[in-house]
């Protein structure tokens, strides 16, 4: 047989079952003859030789794509993997999601700035992506780790596939690497600062000076996600998507927005009951939205440490108690420091829309989307601020409010873009059911 595999030369050879001896009605013998032509046999010859050329050369590719990227974590470990997107050296925070659904919301999602997002769902980029689940103009987030890269998509949505989309803007992205290993010491260790590279000129010491000398702390991040000018936003949830049309067309009340980093699908929310909304800068002064006389003030969601944006927190101060305000995620946490309270930093943050949220008020349960790195000490804040919601997974405040000065927050994502819709106030509550001084912000608030 060894003359057929190399295909060489006429040969012959006789094979006897070991199964059944020679006495067995059953045993049989059969011969198998191999025979090739010298065409063929010089053919494989000079196949091999080129391949034995090229090899030496270091020019032959396999047909398969081999590790070229590695994440270099703070703590000196190295994963080798292979990378999609854009190519380079990023450092940013490893934080990990998890969402089963919902990949192009979070990639989109400005609250990202700074960080790399792993998520925890092995199989990522099968429905590819459509610019309409977009959570803003661009994608924020330093990098993408993924355990599966989906090598095909299937979604009548879907334009383009992830890999395209991610290089389009300049995204590194890296797979086939062990998330649920970096899942475990993310939790045992916190939240860790990565470095992502397909450099071969770097070597592992460089990346890793690199996680050991950056830090997010006290970095404005905010800044450099939130617009640069005021805008009327008029765009609605599509019909096809809402899940509460009760509202809808109806004219509500004029809201100032402030963008920390506001999500698409926050105030495509407001629209669809009817709310007019200006869009402002995270620095727009107090003064001047007071001149703008709205009916309430909506402090978004957004990236980073809350203490480093005091220009952020001075404003929230200077509008509580003129006016009804509704927070946000950031926007939670900075009303809770303009209030007096404190914040810290999670060991690994919330990120997912698996959360449960406790509704202390009525008892009620919602699993929420989340995406916070920060909290408010409830201990920390002062009398007559009630906490009114707490994360079921570790007590933290998920929620604060004040009736005196017609002010409340949520530190999840009500819009649920991506996750449930338990927080929108259509599923059990009414417009009546809410707070007079609240539903201003009717179509993302809670339900009183």
């Amino acid at each position: 047989m060894d003359g057929c595999l190399k295909i060489h030369n006429a040969v012959s050879t006789t094979i006897t079952s070991p199964v059944f001896s020679k006495k067995s009605a059953n045993f049989r013998v059969f011969t198998v003859k191999c025979s090739s032509d010298g065409a063929l046999s010089a053919y494989i010859r000079t196949l091999n030789d080129l391949n034995i050329a090229a090899g030496a050369a270091g020019v032959v590719e396999r047909p398969w794509k081999v590790a070229d990227a590695r994440l270099v974590l703070e703590d000196g470990s190295i994963w080798k993997a292979k990378s999609f997107g854009a190519h380079g050296t990023q450092v940013g925070e490893v934080v990990f999601n998890t969402s089963l659904t919902g990949y192009q919301e979070i990639i989109t999602d400005p609250s990202y700035a700074g960080q790399f997002v792993l998520m925890t769902n092995p199989h990522i980029g099968n429905t590819g992506v459509n610019f309409g689940d977009e959570e803003s103009m661009q994608c924020f987030l330093a990098g993408l780790v993924i355990r599966s890269l989906s090598i095909s998509t299937s979604n009548w949505r879907c334009k383009e596939t992830l890999d395209d989309y991610l290089a389009e803007r300049n995204i590194m992205g890296i797979y086939d690497v062990d998330t649920r290993a970096i899942t475990r010491r993310l939790r045992e260790d916190g939240s860790l600062i990565g470095v992502l590279s397909t450099e071969n000129s770097k070597s592992d010491e460089e990346l890793l000076e690199m996680s050991r000398t950056w830090d997010i702390v006290g970095v404005d991040l905010i800044s450099g996600v939130s617009c640069k000018s005021p805008y009327e936003w008029i765009d609605r949830t599509a019909s096809d998507w809402e899940f509460n049309d009760n509202g809808r067309n109806k004219e509500t009340f004029n809201v100032v927005a402030y963008d920390f980093g506001i999500k698409h699908n926050i105030l495509r929310r407001l629209a669809s009951y009817g709310c007019k909304i200006t869009v402002v800068p995270s620095t727009w002064p107090a003064s001047e939205t007071l001149k703008m006389k709205p009916d309430g003030v909506l402090f978004s969601n957004g990236p980073g440490d809350p203490s480093a944006v005091p220009y952020a927190v001075k404003a929230v101060k200077e509008l509580i108690g003129k006016i009804p305000i509704f927070g946000i995620c950031m926007g939670h946490q900075l009303l809770g420091q303009a209030l007096g309270g404190k914040t810290f930093k999670m060991k690994f943050g919330h990120h997912g829309g698996n959360h449960p949220v406790r509704n202390l008020r009525n008892g009620c349960v919602e699993i929420s989307a989340q995406n916070h790195n920060y909290a408010v000490d409830p201990k920390s804040l002062p009398e007559g601020v009630e906490v009114t919601h707490v994360n079921l997974n570790d007590g933290s405040c998920a929620g604060l409010a004040s009736s005196k000065m017609k002010l409340m927050s949520l530190q999840y994502h009500p819009e649920a873009s991506p996750g449930p819709h338990d927080s929108d106030p259509g599923v059990t509550g009414t417009l009546e059911q809410v707070n007079e001084y609240l539903c201003v912000l009717h179509a993302i608030l809670y339900k009183g």
